[in-house]
């Protein structure tokens, strides 16, 4: 059962919250074996292709045009299951770019829709997994798990909490820069299971999108690069929106400093 609530505390102190039951270890353990194994079959499906390093520097779309099915999903799949919130990489475009007629699965809409919309959905659910793991190793300190205290998050969590799946399941098809979901869930205990489903259901409905619409219209490279472009925008955006926070919070920290008065004044 999804739960309706945020677990009852009687003291203000992150002590006192309970523990998750979580073992971390072994999560990253099967995390990194996974993308051990991702990559060892992408290194391996590599040296048995007939392209070569030369042809993709003098001829890229050719030759990625020319390589195998399998190669381009494993691929896909490791390079989304690294897109994260600690490493926030652009998505769309790789999916776009996997998706165009050029690239195809098997020559087939239907086909395409569906292999990169399930190859991108397993690998971003893995990637929004290891977030959730990395935020609940964050609130074992109890500098960061005192957030749980606050009005802020009591207010979110009486939110998050009304439609929690359907709250992961829509911020998973929307393209956001950030995606502070992710760090309610871990906080408010969403089970990893629940989470695991609404991430998968809309990364799937998201990728499955861009694929079609890719496809459909044959947008050809068109559409990674709008894609790339948009990212990029946004990312720039994030990063501006924190250096103007950051330096306005610094104005307000000085504007209530006491002026200095030394010695000779």
């Amino acid at each position: 059962m999804e739960p309706s609530a945020t677990p009852s505390v009687s003291a203000p102190t992150a002590a006192a919250w309970p523990d998750d039951g979580i073992s971390l270890r072994r999560w990253f353990a099967a995390y990194g074996l996974w993308l051990v194994a991702a990559a060892a079959a992408l290194a391996v499906l590599i040296h048995g292709s007939a392209w070569s390093w030369s042809a993709w520097r003098h001829e890229p779309a050719k030759t990625f045009a020319q390589t195998g099915t399998s190669l381009k999903l494993v691929g896909l799949a490791l390079y989304l299951s690294l897109c994260c919130t600690f490493l926030p990489l652009p998505t769309g475009w790789i999916v776009a770019a996997v998706a165009t007629r050029e690239a195809a699965m098997a020559g087939s809409l239907i086909a395409t829709v569906a292999g990169v919309g399930l190859a991108g959905a397993v690998a971003s659910t893995l990637a929004n997994l290891n977030d959730y793991h990395i935020f609940t190793a964050m609130l074992r300190l109890h500098r960061v798990a005192a957030v749980r205290y606050t009005a802020v998050y009591r207010a979110a969590a009486r939110w998050f909490g009304r439609r929690p799946f359907s709250v992961v399941l829509i911020f998973s098809i929307i393209p956001i820069p950030v995606d502070v979901i992710r760090m309610l869930a871990a906080t408010y205990r969403y089970p990893r299971a629940a989470f695991a489903a609404a991430n998968f259901v809309g990364r799937f409905l998201r990728y499955a999108v861009i694929a079609f619409v890719t496809y459909y219209w044959n947008l050809g490279w068109i559409a990674p690069a709008v894609l790339l472009v948009l990212a990029a925008v946004l990312g720039i955006g994030r990063v501006t929106a924190d250096l103007l926070g950051r330096r306005q919070r610094r104005r307000l920290a000085s504007a209530d400093d006491p002026p200095h008065v030394g010695l000779g004044d």
